[in-house]
Order: structure tokens, then sequence, then C-alpha cells
């Protein structure tokens, strides 16, 4: 049996490792000692997901119930906490030190054993499983009894695991490369089983039992969600044609919740675009599609959208309330009923139809799909007809249009310029708050002033770019309010600084060089133009990105000032 402590030890090296090549060789060798299943547990716990994607519930423990617990065994207030906080700016570093300074009383037990790699993540599935009235004590009673049983270094990754904040490097592609490396098969088969199965951790241990054999055989699994494929963004229709190589197929862009819908013998469950499982919120979208698709299994695409009792579509932001509640759903639902719409097929009755080309996968989800809507589709070859179907979607309320390359496969998990989004809002971008100032005036009680920061994708942190107060209702505020005071770490004066898990969409005027910033870029005039709850943080935008569309400007600038 392999100790949580040696994994921690193995995250240690990991956190002191910059190359890529040497992170992949410590975690090969760390997986070869390991059992099939200790292999599986340790990808998600190196990952920092140990709750499987598609599992019915969430581990859903916030900063606040983890600072709560740490604090009661160390006996420790929140400003010594803020104090070695604000000294790492990051919570497992701060609880180790933490532990060290105020060594919490030992569990006392029977027969004196070490954490288990197996057990750990066994109690981490039982907080998840922890619903209902009373579910936060028996998180906390959960997570106390592992802290008790930990060293100071255990602690540290123990909470990180849980917060989802490894910060060691180690991201799926160097997973890819490592399991390769540790059973003997190429990181190409595994890099292909990990997108057609959507799970790393699966993909491991199928490796571990059944090497290249079993990796060959994986391919979409009902009720296992795949990452989605994603679009990089076109500057016009134009672009797009000459992207595509003057043919592309164009489909209007819903200022919607994309899901991924598993159906299985009349059972359906609906998932996020981070492969959350959100069907209790949509009891009608499950009885739309158990009601009206001719396959008896499928996977499907498509985007879920809010409309008004007049048939009008809602903002984005509407549908979110109906993604943040379960408790009277039938309720929430009349308030604010929705519709599907379905853009892609891939899975039915057997088949994967993942390399399929777009147009056959169309084909297909036409067959099967009865009376469920699909989003409306042309084929164009000239800019007057993309210029016209981009007029049309935009006057009907929609974001804009997406192009699609008529020949391409489904790629879970990549972004590329196979499909290309077209907006008609100026280029914005998905940032994280990292930090939020109290306001003025009748803002004063309000965390109405937020640090926006992009992504680093070297070292999976995020670096500042920017600071605004403008986008959000005074109902989104005080919402926004209670949410980040649960991810509270620490304060400096009117300054409350909290762990980078919320995911804002920002509009700017322009990109500026800064030395303010550590990134090296500030955003002028940023205002936030809704909230990005169906977006995780590591699918915020990098600072790359940001550099991108400051050299773009740039390139613009020089054009202008040349005519």
């Amino acid at each position: 049996m392999v100790s949580f402590e040696q994994l921690c030890e193995l995250c240690e090296k990991l956190e002191a490792t910059s190359s890529r090549l040497m992170l992949a060789r410590l975690v090969a060798d760390f997986l070869r000692q390991c059992s099939p299943e200790e292999v599986e547990a340790s990808v998600r716990l190196i990952l920092g997901k140990p709750i499987p994607a598609g599992y019915l519930r969430a581990l859903e423990v916030s900063y606040s119930t983890i600072l709560s617990v740490v604090l009661r065994l160390t006996s420790s207030t929140k400003q010594e906490f803020a104090k070695i906080y604000n000294k790492y700016g990051d919570l497992g570093s701060a609880v180790k030190e933490l532990f060290e300074k105020k060594p919490p009383p030992k569990q006392v037990l029977l027969v004196e054993q070490p954490l288990t790699i197996l057990e750990v993540h066994r109690q981490l599935m039982a907080m998840a499983d922890a619903v209902g009235p009373g579910s936060r004590l028996r998180k906390e009673r959960i997570l106390a009894g592992l802290l008790t049983r930990s060293t100071p270094l255990m602690a540290k990754y123990l909470v990180k695991a849980i917060g989802g904040e490894m910060r060691h490097g180690v991201r799926e592609g160097v997973l890819e490369e490592a399991i390769a490396k540790a059973f003997a098969t190429s990181p190409e088969l595994v890099r292909r089983a990990h997108m057609l199965s959507g799970d790393i951790a699966k993909v491991a241990r199928i490796a571990r039992e059944r090497g290249e054999a079993g990796l060959k055989k994986m391919g979409p699994t009902v009720f296992s969600p795949l990452r989605p494929m994603l679009a990089e963004a076109a500057n016009s229709v134009d672009d797009a044609l000459t992207t595509h190589g003057g043919k592309t197929l164009l489909e209007y862009k819903l200022d919607g919740a994309r899901v991924q819908i598993h159906v299985k013998n009349g059972v359906v469950r609906v998932f996020s675009r981070h492969m959350k499982d959100v069907t209790e919120s949509l009891p009608e979208v499950v009885e739309m599609v158990r009601n009206n698709l001719r396959a008896k299994e499928a996977i499907l695409e498509g985007e879920v959208v809010g409309v008004s009792r007049d048939g009008k579509l809602l903002p984005f932001q509407y549908l979110m309330r109906r993604f943040r509640r379960v408790q009277d759903i039938e309720a929430v639902a009349k308030q604010i009923p929705v519709k599907l719409f379905l853009f892609d097929l891939l899975y039915v009755d057997g088949e994967s139809l993942i390399d399929q080309p777009l147009t056959e996968r169309r084909k297909r989800l036409e067959e099967v799909a009865g009376n469920l809507s699909i989003i409306k589709q042309i084929a164009a070859s000239s800019s007057d007809e993309a210029s016209k179907f981009f007029e049309e979607a935009v006057s009907e309320g929609h974001e804009g249009l997406v192009a699609k390359q008529p020949t391409s496969p489904y790629t879970p998990g990549i972004r590329g310029k196979k499909w290309l989004k077209i907006k008609k809002t100026p280029e914005t971008l998905d940032l994280v708050i990292i930090a939020a100032e109290y306001g003025h005036g009748y803002r004063h009680k309000w965390l109405s002033d937020y640090y926006l920061a992009a992504r680093d994708s070297e070292t999976g942190g995020f670096v500042q770019v920017g600071k605004t107060f403008t986008g959000l209702t005074d109902e989104e505020i005080e919402e926004m309010t209670k949410r980040l005071l649960e991810l509270e770490v620490s304060r400096r004066g009117r300054v409350v600084f909290v762990q980078p898990k919320v995911v804002v969409e920002v509009a700017f005027a322009e990109i500026q060089k800064s030395p303010h910033y550590k990134g090296g870029y500030a955003l002028r005039f940023a205002r936030i133009t809704r909230i990005r709850d169906d977006k995780e943080p590591e699918e915020a935008d990098t600072i790359e990105r940001v550099r991108e569309i400051f050299e773009k400007q740039c390139g613009r600038s020089k054009e202008s000032s040349s005519t």
C-alpha cells in the first residue's frame, strides 16, 4: 500500500522542478510502484481533482470551511493565518507552516496506521457524498480526521488537492507523457485515449492494468463526459472563410450554456461544459430528450438558453440561476423556462462518431433528433451570404456565429481553427477575480471593486491585469460579495484576497503595457459583462492571450497611422 505521505513527497519534488521532462519522469517512477486502484487515485490527487468528472456529487468544500477547521485544530486566529498566507500567497503552504508552529492534537487510533492514498481518496469521495442538512458538519469532521493524522507536509497537499490549487507544474499534458513512460506505451496512444474518454485518471488505470491493448479499445462511454471541443476567435466572417479554404458551415452562436447530454435506455444525464452533473437543475431538458430522441444510447451536444414567457431569449445571467439551484427547482423552472438546441452527435447506439466529419455527424443528428430543436446552420462559400447570415443572427438576439470546417472531426478538449467564433461584441477576456475591495457610498458594505487576473500557463497561477468596479447590478454585487467572502484567505485594509475560483467575462477599451502588474499588461476601462459560472479557472484566458491582443492592437495602430 502506497502512503499518502509518499505522494506528498512526490508533489514537493515536483514543485521544486521546472523541467517538463523531469516532471514526467518523477511521476512515471511513482506510478510504477502503484496498484491499478492507487494509480487512478494518485492521478486524481496530483491533478487536484479528486472527484471524477461526471460524478453525481461535487466535493464542494469552501475555503471558509477549510480555514475554520485549520484554525480550530491549531488554536489560531484569522490574523495569525493571514500573516502567514501573505508570505506565500498559497493556502497549502500557509497551512504547512501553521501546522509546524502549532501542531494539532493527533488522532488516537487503536492500531496506528499511516494514511494511504486510497484511504484519502475514499474519504474525499465521502465528503462529496455528504449532502443535505448537516452536510457541512460531516465534511468538517472528515477533514478534521484527515488533518489530525497528517504531517505538516501532508496537510499542505491535502488542502491543495481539495481546493484544486496544486501549482506544481503537472497538468494533463505532463501526465500523458508520464503515463506513457510508466507503462511503456506511446504518448500519442495515451493522448488519444484521454481525448476519447475525457478522464486521464481512468486512462492511467487502464494503461497499468491492460497496457496498449486496453488503451486502443477506449472510446466514448455513456455517462462519462467528454471535454468539449473549443473554438478560437475570428475577427470576421471573411477571416473564417479564408481559414476554412473558402467554404464553411455557419451556426448561430447562442447566449446560453453549453451542455453534453448522455442517454442510455431511458436514463438521461446532463453535464455542463466543465463536466459537472447538472441534471437536477434541468428536469425539462431531461424530459425533452427522453420523449423525443430516436436512439437507445447517445452522447449529444447542445446549448440551453433561457426564454421569457413570450418566447424571447433571455441573457445568459438569467440561465445561470438555474444551474445554481436544485431546491424548489419546479418553481424556478416556471420563472426561468429553458429551451434546448442541439448541434452535435458524438456517439449513438454503440458507434463512436468522433472521427467522422462534421457533415456526417450533423446528418446523423438530424436522423435521431426527432422533435428536438437543432441550431440553425448554413453552408457558406461567399462573403455576402456569410455576412447576411451574421446580420440575421445578431438581429434575432444571438451573440454571433460559429464557423465550422465541414470535414472537421470532433477533438475533445482541443481549441483550434477548425471551429471559429465570430461575435458581434468587442473582444472580451475571461478572467479570474483574485481580490476585491469594499466600495464607497451605498456600496460600502459590498465587495464591489474587483482585481482581475489572467492565467499563467507556465506556473498554473494567476497574474493581475487590471481592476474594475463596473458591469454588475447591485443584486449581482451583493451575491458576489457572499461568494467571495466564502473564498477569503486574507485581508489588507479594505481589500479581501480570495482563492481564484470565480471567472468573469470582461470587456475593455484597449490593453496597455504596465510596469505596475507582474504580467506587464493592464486593461483600460475594464467592465464585467457577465459572470461565467459555466467556466472553471483553468479555462480562463492566459497572459499569452492578453499579449496577443495587445500586439494585434499595436498592429492596427501602425496601420491607421500610416494611412
